[in-house]
Order: structure tokens, then sequence, then C-alpha cells
């Protein structure tokens, strides 16, 4: 298990470019099973999900090329599909939560698409029944082994349908979009997500021949065509660290711009930050945000005590709400944060508590942060890391913390953030890793 110790108490200054996105290359990644064309695609970050994804697409006979360090070519010209009844299959696809998203494009081209149960974040009950539910609208026989926790979709002709969604799960949606492109006939997709890594696996489809149209909205409408051709894609700059560097910035009184951000895709993301009182600039298509001694939170109208919660999008990512919460135990004023989406993401706030921060968790869905506005620093301890989106939280609190700091099971930052440590020793951060 790998370990950061983080001096904390430093200003930070320079210029970071956010990795490719990790949501989107978990979809486009799979994507490349639908042809056995070739298909090109860049700025993939260096992560151990996208590695462990890709690591399956070679197991599975995918021919992988590596072009550059961003940029791999995939020709799934002869895939071997008896792989997955290996017991090396069920191994591997455990221990990758993204592992479900090669389910649909499994079953459109070859009939059958199986999974174990995947792992992933430690973050409460993620169900699969968007999926499955999909599958199954569209013709395909489910089949669950409860002793082996092993799921199994087959169809020998899947035809498009009407549907609509009992949630607008990004996953879900991306997995019935893939199937749905190579069924008879035409799928509507009402309570579609839309957010912008999933309209970029639906421009990619379309470039390879699919027939999209909706993009954007909730209101997807896919008409099946017989087969999809290759393509080349770029995915998105990664909006969840761009969040996590506005944060860190705020948090150490720092000067940085975050380059090439796609500022359009960021949807609500800039607003709430400038809603903790964070100053940020849109110069071009980066953001540079100033040193900032303080930030005070605004309140609603009626003065009432300002509360960010989570929603599908166009509403504000549940991957930012552990940053801001930590973002908002230095700032003046409180806040109330509501987790809606996932029953255990607000558990590490014990030891934000243990730092210093002045936290009540009400309930697994929403804690009160009452800010501190700097008049006490946090103070650095030893944690460990519970989940990506938690470890790179309390990341971001040590390095404003006063003294040193240890956090243990750095996998799981690891999983999400390319050389988190590299990058942010070149802004003049203190971070030794410890294999």
């Amino acid at each position: 298990m790998g370990s950061f110790e983080i001096t904390g108490g430093k200003k930070l200054k320079g210029e970071i470019t956010p990795q490719g996105a990790k949501n989107e290359a978990l979809q486009i990644l799979s994507a490349v099973l639908l042809t056995p064309e070739p298909i090109t695609i860049s700025n993939i970050p260096n992560i151990i999900d996208v590695n462990r994804l890709i690591d399956l697409l070679k197991d599975l006979n995918v021919k992988v090329d590596k072009i550059n360090d961003d940029t791999f070519r995939f020709e799934a010209k002869d895939v071997d599909i008896d792989y997955l009844h290996s017991e090396k299959f069920k191994i591997k696809g455990a221990g990758l939560r993204g592992s479900i998203m090669i389910v649909g494009p499994l079953l459109a081209r070859y009939g059958k698409g199986y999974i174990p149960k995947p792992g992933g974040d430690k973050i409460g009950r993620r169900r699969l029944d968007t999926h499955f539910d999909g599958f199954k609208m569209l013709g395909a026989k489910f089949i669950y082994d409860q002793k082996e926790e092993f799921y199994k979709v087959e169809a020998s002709n899947l035809k498009g349908t009407y549907m609509l969604l009992d949630e607008a799960s990004v996953t879900g949606t991306a997995n019935i979009v893939m199937t749905a492109v190579l069924a008879e006939g035409t799928t509507t997709i009402y309570n579609a997500a839309c957010e912008p890594y999933l309209q970029q696996l639906c421009k990619m489809l379309n470039r390879m021949g699919a027939d999209i149209s909706g993009i954007g909205s909730n209101l997807l409408t896919i008409n099946g065509v017989k087969s999809l051709g290759g393509t080349e894609h770029r995915i998105l700059p990664d909006m969840i660290e761009i969040g996590s560097f506005i944060g860190l910035a705020a948090m150490t009184q720092s000067e940085i711009t975050i380059k090439n951000v796609h500022y359009d895709e960021l949807g609500r993301i800039p607003s709430v930050f400038k809603s903790l009182g964070i100053k940020l600039e849109r110069r071009g298509d980066d953001i540079y945000i100033p040193q900032q001694d303080h930030y005070e939170v605004n309140t609603f109208i009626d003065g009432s005590i300002l509360t960010i919660s989570d929603a599908p999008w166009p509403g504000f990512t549940p991957d930012l709400l552990s940053i801001i919460l930590v973002v908002a135990s230095q700032a003046k004023g409180s806040v109330l944060v509501h987790q809606k989406m996932f029953e255990s993401r607000l558990f590490f706030v014990d030891k934000l508590i243990d730092m210093g921060a002045q936290i009540i968790l009400c309930d697994p869905h929403r804690a009160t942060i009452i800010g501190l506005d700097r008049s006490s620093a946090l103070r650095g301890i030893s944690m460990t890391s519970p989940d990506i989106r938690a470890g790179v939280s309390l990341l971001i609190a040590a390095l404003s913390a006063d003294g040193k700091s240890t956090i243990h099971n750095i996998e799981q930052i690891d999983r999400g953030y390319q050389n988190i440590d590299t990058r942010l020793k070149q802004l003049g951060a203190e971070i030794v890793r410890i294999d």
C-alpha cells in the first residue's frame, strides 16, 4: 500500500494542464468493440482504471498499438468472445467498475455480454439495474448467477424500442446507446443522461456510421445500422480534475492557471466555486485563479445558508462535492453540502474533523460546514484514502494544513489522477511518494 507524505502550508504557483477525462475514457475505450476497423483515441489519461480497461481489451484479443504517451490505436477485428468464460476474466472484471461498459458493445456485436460484479469506489450502493433493464427492453435475456455474482445478457436479435429510464444514469445510458446503435429499428431513450462525456460518445459513434439524434438532450433517438466503421477521437479534459485544481488554489492561497479546460463544457462548475467566494477568471480557454487570502460564501436572497447539492447533468457533478466540502472549511460563512446520489461519500469527513475542520455530519447524505475563515489552519495528521475523490480532497486539505500529513492507500487516488504528485510538485508542493 503506497502513501503520500505531504508538508503543508505552502503557497503554489504556476500552470497545470488537466488530464483526459477518466469517465469519458471508460466509455470511449469500450466502444472500440463495436467495429473491426481501427479506432485512434488521443488524450487518454495514464491512470490505473483506464490502464486496467486497456489490459482487459488486450485479453479480449483487441490489437492495441501505442502511438505516443496519450494516443492509442485499437483494432477489434478478432475478439476472443470465449475469454468471457474464463476465470481470469472473472477476476479482472471484478476489479474494475468500468468493466460494465464492455457489456453493451459485446451484446450488440456478438449477441452476448458477460461481466462479474464490478468493483470500484466504496461510496455506497451503485446498482446496475438501468443497464440490464435497457438490454432486456432491446430483446436480451438476462441471467444472474447470485452465487458467482456473475451477470449475463444474451440475444439473437436485438430490436429497437421506446424506453423511459428509471434514472439518468451516465454509464447506463452509454451502455444502452452502444447496444442500440446495432439493433434493428429505432430506439428512443427518454430520461437519458446528457453530460458532455455522453455527448462525446454519441458524436464518436455517429462518425463511425451510427444514426443518433437528440445529442445533448435527455431524449435520444437511435436508428440502428448494420455495422460501424473506424474513426479518430480526442477525449475532453477531465472536469473533475479542473474543479479539484480550483479548490486546491483557493485552499492553499495560490495563483494557478489551469490550461485548456474546454470552458464551455464545464457547466455549473465555475459558478458553484464562485458561490463560495472564490475568484476565477476565464482567459481564452484557460482558467486563472489569483492568490486569495479570504473567500466569503454567498447566501441565498433571503439570507438562508448556502446549499450545494449534486444532480444529473446539467446539475452539479457529485464527484466534486468532496472538494467543495474541503474548500468550504476555510471559507467565511457556512455551507450545507447535500450528497443525494451516494450513501457513503461523506464519511471521510471524520479525517477533516481530526484536522480541525468544523463539520457536522447530519446524516449519510448531508454535512454542514462552518467555515474557519483561516482563523485556524488545519493541522497535519495521518489518514487513509477511502475512494478517488475523497483521497484528492484529503490531499488538498493536507497541502493547506500546518505540519506534515500522511495519506495511505493512495492507489485509490492513482486510479483517477495521473501522476498527481509529480504535477503538483511542479507547482511547488512538497509531496513524497512512499511505495
